[in-house]
């Protein structure tokens, strides 16, 4: 998932970041309301995270500003300010849920699958499976014929991305997108060592190869045809 963080605060925003990124989300972050408005309106992701109180532009008013575009991204709003009047006016403004700091990385987790169970109004995937390999998003364990494969945590998150896009091409520049935040990185060999590392895992363990490569075009995960 793409991800928007909008905190001025630097230790706040490194102890997030680094824990949706753990988590396999791809993150951009901005310090700056202006900055998180035009974000949001000139670029895409699948849900903002933004601080009540930030300079240039407050959360309030930049959810009311999108809102008025007729932008409908997810937004979560973190804030010390946790009176009742203030998550009122924070979800009366239209964001979708309200987080009072401190908190626990555990629970901005489960607020933002609740929240986007709640947009796509369906359950959320838990499991991803292509032929006999079976990627547990919760547990963050891979197993394919019944044994564990231990993988780092790009490689989790490469995995999980083309397993998503089973049977559809995955080019290099999509990769570089949504694993490792690249907008494009010329020259770069960090998608091919890194699908390198991925089959010498998954693929050439085991006699059926999974990830295969499409000559000018990119990768494409599926099982036998």
């Amino acid at each position: 998932m793409k991800i928007l963080l909008a905190e001025d605060d630097e230790q706040v925003a490194s102890f997030i970041v680094n824990g949706l990124s753990e988590a396999g989300h791809s993150v951009d972050r901005v310090g700056d309301g202006r900055d998180a408005l035009s974000y949001c309106l000139y670029n895409t992701c699948d849900l903002a995270v933004f601080d009540r109180m930030m300079p240039g532009m407050d959360g309030l008013s930049v959810v009311k500003a999108l809102r008025a575009a007729r932008n409908e991204l997810p937004v979560i709003f973190l804030t010390a300010l946790g009176d009742v009047e203030d998550r009122v006016a924070g979800l009366g403004a239209g964001a979708d849920d309200y987080l009072t700091k401190p908190f626990h990385m555990s629970e901005l987790m489960a607020r933002i699958a609740a929240l986007t169970r709640r947009r796509t109004g369906s359950a959320e995937v838990t499991t991803l499976e292509v032929h006999d390999l079976r990627l547990d998003l919760l547990g963050r364990s891979a197993h394919r014929q019944g044994k564990v494969i231990e993988l780092q945590s790009k490689e989790f998150a490469l995995l999980e991305v083309l397993m998503r896009n089973a049977g559809r091409v995955v080019t290099r520049t999509m990769l570089l997108e949504r694993v490792w935040d690249f907008n494009f990185e010329p020259g770069s060999t960090v998608v091919e060592t890194h699908v390198s590392r991925l089959r010498a895992k998954i693929d050439r363990p085991f006699d059926t190869p999974l990830i295969h490569t499409l000559r000018n075009s990119g990768y494409m995960m599926h099982g036998p045809r």
